[in-house]
């Protein structure tokens, strides 16, 4: 398969499995977009998109989003391979909830550390590109939970919420040079995540989507929106996509 030139380069986090395989297979599918996908392991759902559409449109990077300090050198070596990074999507995410009080603290600072700083991390990386090329998107995936809160998840949410917060400032940093920055907010999807919610609680919040629960494309469809030419100009502001459970 031919690649076509002058491809716009995205970069995914946590495209192993869920949400982040389902916008890795939508952004490989766009002929606009060269996909850079990052985990821990391939997966066959991510190897099956490089069987699809090549390894010169499709890339896959082992990657520890926890490992900070690996973060500056994989930016520069894509930029130096691919040129100005047109697209990052921050998905990689760890939800561990439990009651506060007995937490371990390494697990509440490995749900920062992947959740909100490799986020931050990246896009302050991936950023210096976009500024050079003066044009970019940084799109990170929050959960209603930063608004709405849950029980068992006050580590997670405070995460989530930071992560928004986050993005409503840099936003106001990078917008006058032609790059967006964007949440999007799933609602409960039945992704490997929230298999572990017991039965009575996923039927509690089943009732309260309306419209039922997204899937995780429904989620991809939001991100590619933003990612393309109609999202040029939504910047610092966070989608929803939870069936209206929130309305």
């Amino acid at each position: 398969m031919t690649t076509p030139p002058n491809l716009k380069t995205v970069i995914v986090t946590g495209v192993s499995q869920g949400l982040g395989l389902a916008i890795a297979r939508r952004v490989a599918a766009d002929p606009s977009y060269r996909l850079i996908g990052l985990s821990r392991k391939l997966t066959p759902g991510y190897e099956a998109l490089i069987a699809e559409y090549g390894e010169d449109k499709v890339e896959f990077h082992p990657f520890d989003v926890s490992k900070l300090d690996a973060i500056p050198p994989f930016i520069r070596q894509t930029v130096d391979r691919h040129g100005p990074i047109w697209g990052m999507v921050n998905n990689a995410g760890i939800g561990k909830d439990g009651v506060l009080a007995t937490q371990h603290l390494t697990d509440i600072q490995y749900m920062i550390d992947v959740n909100l700083t490799s986020a931050i991390v990246f896009a302050k990386y991936a950023s210096r590109s976009m500024l050079s090329a003066r044009a970019g998107r940084i799109i990170s995936i929050s959960s209603i939970i930063a608004s709405t809160g849950f029980n068992g998840l006050a580590a997670y949410a405070a995460t989530k919420a930071g992560l928004e917060g986050f993005t409503r400032s840099l936003s106001r940093e990078l917008g006058k040079r032609g790059i967006t920055v964007n949440c999007v907010a799933p609602g409960y999807m039945v992704t490997e995540m929230s298999l572990g919610i017991p039965s009575d609680k996923m039927d509690s919040i089943k009732r309260r989507a309306p419209l039922g629960l997204p899937d995780p494309d429904d989620a991809a469809g939001a991100v590619m929106y933003l990612l393309g030419p109609d999202g040029g100009k939504v910047s610092g502001t966070v989608v929803t996509v939870d069936g209206g459970s929130t309305a």
